[in-house]
């Protein structure tokens, strides 16, 4: 017997049915590679949170497992004492409307680009990325420090730091995804620095009503987003869940800030234009992260196979040197979405490929303009 009571070896045999009806908030199973989990107690401690993991809840949840922990051995651990049974012979190792096929050929495709490297990340990529951030907040600072605080030159350094700020967080991104440094450790030290420092934090906000975000979303939206809600959201996690190192990392933002400005500019009108910065770098963050998602559809989860939700939820901008650098290379939301483990320099890379095997299974994959993606989020 393991954690729990529960079982460390599969003993018993299970049928899809069987397991599909474990899936309330407070009695979840699921299935990794026919190997059947009980996870009701453990979806707590998970480190996504509960609800990416109870998502899956009565499912096989192999493509995403697959998709989201580099380091599966490690995970093992983990997995091992919530282990009750394994599907019976006669099952099939997929549920529900998932293609056998597309994950078959999925699986074969996701293998060959480990081969080939496309997991592996550039260094000198993310170094000139940092070193470009870096560049920005340094001359937008001794541009005003020279030459003065006048409306033009204010104006000018508002959106340098806002340009910061903006590819700060498509940084932080990266590191966010473990798709930078091998080890997870390293990745999540990196991204507390970066998201904690340079970009005083920003986490999803899970309690939006976004299904009434059509009514709202051009006063709350891009000019509210960043500026207000992220930042009230923020002090309250941070606060109430007592991660004071979290706490530290944000602050730390804004001494180094006001250090700077506030000489410059008084306290008035620092505060004055770190809000303009901020309500500049919404409006970047909500329209790109919307054109890829807004317009698709994503209103109810149809349990079919991970490429099918993928596509189904998500499209593509083309490429281009600007598109790519705009957006952080999230212009390929699909490729990210399908890997979402892999370095975004690689995307375009991966990109043909996905594109083959969307072709052969008859599945839609989107690809727009920049015009065209943003005034779809109107449309």
């Amino acid at each position: 017997m393991g954690v729990g009571g529960q079982q460390t070896e599969a003993a018993d045999v299970f049928s899809w049915e069987e397991v599909q009806k474990h899936r309330s908030r407070n009695d979840r199973w699921l299935v990794i590679s026919r190997k059947v989990y009980n996870i009701s107690q453990w979806a707590k401690r998970h480190p996504g949170g509960s609800h990416v993991i109870g998502h899956y809840a009565g499912e096989d949840a192999t493509e995403a497992f697959t998709a989201f922990h580099p380091d599966q051995k490690f995970v093992q651990k983990f997995l091992k004492p919530l282990l009750i049974g394994e599907l019976a012979a006669t099952e099939p190792s997929q549920d529900g409307n998932k293609n056998a096929a597309i994950i078959q050929d999925f699986e074969t495709l996701r293998t060959q680009v480990e081969k080939d490297g496309l997991f592996k990340a550039k260094p000198l990529f993310f170094c000139l990325h940092l070193t470009h951030i870096l560049l920005l907040e340094a001359l937008a600072w001794m541009m005003v420090w020279y030459w003065g605080t006048s409306w033009t030159l204010t104006l000018l350094c508002a959106v340098m730091l806002a340009t910061s700020q903006a590819q700060a967080g498509w940084l932080q991104h990266d590191f966010g995804h473990l798709s930078v440094f091998k080890k997870s450790k390293w990745n999540h030290l990196v991204h507390k620095f970066v998201i904690g420092h340079l970009k005083y934090g920003m986490k999803k906000i899970k309690h939006m009503p976004y299904n009434h975000q059509h009514q709202y979303f051009f006063l709350l939206g891009p000019p509210l987003l960043v500026p207000v809600v992220f930042n009230l959201q923020n002090l309250n996690v941070m606060i109430s869940r007592r991660n004071w190192v979290d706490l530290a990392w944000y602050l730390s933002f804004y001494i180094r800030y006001f250090s700077c400005y506030v000489p410059l500019y008084g306290v008035f009108g620092a505060v004055a234009l770190n809000l303009f910065v901020r309500f500049l770098e919404s409006h970047w963050f909500v329209w790109v992260t919307q054109m890829n998602h807004l317009p698709m559809n994503i209103d109810h989860e149809k349990n079919r196979d991970w490429v099918t939700m993928q596509l189904q939820a998500t499209c593509n901008i083309e490429k281009s040197f600007f598109n790519d650098w705009f957006s952080g290379h999230l212009n390929f939301q699909i490729e990210h979405h399908l890997f979402p483990r892999m370095p975004r320099h690689n995307y375009h890379l991966v990109a043909p490929r996905v594109r083959a095997l969307c072709d052969k299974h008859g599945i839609s994959y989107q690809m727009k303009t920049l015009w065209r993606g943003m005034t779809d989020v109107v449309r």
